[in-house]
């Protein structure tokens, strides 16, 4: 990759948490132009000013983009292409606990699902239709132990045994209905969670099969970090019972600096390592960035499903998997 102070990275979700620490440790690591997106204006010219106090320098640009309106993240692309510029490392960060209750976007998604996957497919299909990541660009996802199905309470959807018994074996339509959360399809804010980030680590798989060589992406657990704002919204037995409990409990939760510390070791990976899952150990919630193996993250039909239904409810973007 380039030197640093000629890269461009674009970080979304960093008016806080751990977007905001990721946006401050790539401008402290000499970042030139490092590009952050936020739901609104002014929360994001609010997180700029509080990053120049922070790293005493300025290579931020704003982008307002909120995944909950698609529409937004259209317009944030299209803003992209007429500023112009590549783009060399993507962290489509999205911190969110699921709440208590389902919450629908007016794009008729699952609010979980939406914030955490279906904005970030549509943005990096805009950004490579448009040829905006430079060769050798590097793409990472934020995923979650949840995905791993070893956390007590988050237990990942089955989407072979759903399809199976609902849609006649249709990957496509089942993931749909999950997404769209239509019936049968029912909504449990820790599964929930844990199936949206089953579905990044299914994204990221397909997506570095289509990409060029040289180029990667992967996706990232930041591990426990209940430091964040992360659960304003977050079930109640999650706010007030899980999270404490994860602060006190030595290995249970690491500082929002450990975090956004990780997406930057992965944006270091080499070519060779690409559509891989990272997290902490197996049933451990922090500790060494490790590369994820396990059978129900590793499923090319689900994946390539997967991949078509977010092409298709983010508007038709992004070529078709096929086998």
């Amino acid at each position: 990759m380039t030197d640093s102070m000629t890269r461009t990275a674009l970080v979304t979700g960093a008016s806080s948490g751990l977007g905001f620490e990721t946006s401050a440790q790539l401008a402290e690591q000499g970042y030139g132009r490092v590009i952050i997106t936020a739901r609104t204006a002014e929360k994001a010219d609010a997180a700029r000013q509080q990053l120049v106090e922070r790293t005493n320098t300025d290579p931020f640009e704003t982008l307002v983009l909120d995944n909950d309106r698609l529409a937004t993240v259209e317009s944030a692309a299209t803003e992209l292409v007429e500023r112009g510029g590549g783009i060399d490392v993507l962290v489509l960060n999205a911190g969110i606990a699921p709440p208590s209750n389902v919450i629908m976007t007016s794009d008729g998604l699952e609010g979980t699902v939406a914030a955490t996957l279906v904005g970030h497919h549509l943005l990096t299909m805009r950004i490579l239709e448009n040829g905006l990541l430079n060769q050798d660009g590097r793409i990472v996802i934020s995923g979650s132990e949840a995905a791993r199905g070893d956390v007590p309470t988050f237990h990942p959807l089955d989407v072979k045994i759903f399809a199976d018994e609902h849609f006649n074996g249709d990957l496509e339509a089942a993931i749909e209905s999950y997404v769209r959360m239509a019936p049968p399809a029912e909504y449990k804010s820790a599964n929930t969670y844990a199936t949206a980030k089953q579905f990044v680590a299914w994204w990221a798989a397909e997506l570095a099969r289509q990409l060029p060589e040289g180029t990667t992406v992967n996706a990232v657990s930041p591990g426990s970090t209940p430091e964040t704002n992360a659960d304003r919204n977050a079930a109640f037995y999650m706010k007030y019972l899980m999270v404490p409990v994860l602060k006190l409990i030595p290995g249970m939760s690491h500082s929002v600096a450990d975090g956004a510390g990780r997406y930057l070791e992965a944006v270091e990976f080499g070519p060779e390592v690409s559509g891989k899952f990272f997290a902490s150990p197996p049933k451990k919630m922090t500790g060494p960035l490790t590369e994820i193996q396990m059978d129900h993250l590793d499923n090319p039909d689900a994946q390539r499903a997967l991949w078509n239904v977010m092409s298709k409810v983010a508007g038709g973007v992004g070529m078709r998997a096929t086998s």
